[in-house]
């Protein structure tokens, strides 16, 4: 049996890969979503942000990460990369990284380790009360 195909149902076929691969690169797993969360409201607990590593959520539709880089202290930014807007995701022990360029972030300050973004992550703030992780 012979496969031919047309012009058109190649560019089709290969545009809906393409498509498939951009959204794999830039979706990623889903993550834990909290809504309605008013200053002092609680976040996530404590103990799900791992000391020394990142957790990421979206609070009020809007993407975050938060880092505990000791035990007990928590930072969190936005986690729309200063570039072009692309979400940044967190790395096995290493910093935030946006997929579609390649900036790097350090998860602890924000700040860029690698460009091409040359502005740090926006901070997103948060404070721990008690048990738990809150927006400030």
């Amino acid at each position: 049996m012979d496969a031919c195909f047309s012009r058109r149902s190649l560019l089709v076929a290969g545009g809906a890969g393409l498509g498939a691969l951009t959204l794999a690169a830039c979706g990623g797993s889903p993550v834990p979503e909290v809504d309605g969360v008013a200053p002092g409201g609680r976040i996530v607990a404590l103990a799900d942000v791992p000391v020394g590593g990142v957790y990421e959520l979206s609070v009020d539709g809007h993407r975050v990460v938060l880092a505990q880089p000791t035990a007990g202290t928590v930072v969190g930014f936005d986690a729309t990369c200063t570039h072009q807007g692309c979400t940044v995701r967190a790395t096995e022990g290493g910093p935030l990284a946006c997929p579609c360029h390649g900036s790097e972030f350090d998860p602890v300050t924000g700040e860029v380790l690698q460009g091409p973004a040359v502005r740090p992550l926006a901070p997103f703030a948060v404070t721990v009360s008690g048990a738990d992780v809150v927006l400030a």
